[in-house]
């Protein structure tokens, strides 16, 4: 790890830590990988698994607002997009054995930074102190057009 380190340290800032934390991860032991699957969240529109079980932990992909029967985005606005977001997020994390008070860190993605507030409104109904860690971006597009995604790191429950 010390040579890791020293090797980081001749990059600079950034770039340093992200190639510490790459190669420190090459090394790392995945005891069990596991895909979930589950028809209450839409089915993934690529060559990605809807979540992965590794370690005691479970990583989703992005939800979109999705209605899961229908494929289709939900009609309203940000905060109905985003309570489907978390509806189908849920669905997600209790077929891998986990929920949404085992959520150790989410990323969400805005199609616009304006709706940062009332995503909020939404996000904090569904989640309980302490709060996930997380990050918030704005994005250029999302899958089909959607106004948010989530993704979501869990412990495993069971």
């Amino acid at each position: 790890m010390k040579k890791l380190l020293s090797a980081g340290l001749r990059f600079a800032g950034f770039a340093g830590l992200i190639f510490v934390m790459c190669a420190a991860a090459a090394g790392a032991q995945v005891k069990s990988k596991r895909a979930v699957e589950t028809r209450d969240a839409p089915k993934a529109i690529g060559p990605y698994s809807q979540a992965i079980i590794a370690n005691g932990f479970v990583y989703t992909a992005g939800q979109i607002g999705a209605d899961p029967k229908t494929g289709a985005l939900v009609d309203g606005g940000i905060a109905e997009q985003t309570e489907q977001v978390l509806k189908n997020l849920e669905a997600v994390l209790k077929a891998a054995g986990s929920g949404l008070g085992a959520v150790v860190k989410t990323t969400v993605f805005l199609a616009d930074m304006n709706d940062f507030a009332k995503t909020n409104e939404v996000y904090a109904k569904r989640f309980a102190v302490p709060f996930p860690a997380r990050s918030t971006v704005q994005v250029a597009r999302l899958p089909r057009d959607a106004r948010v995604e989530i993704e979501a790191v869990a412990v495993v429950r069971k």
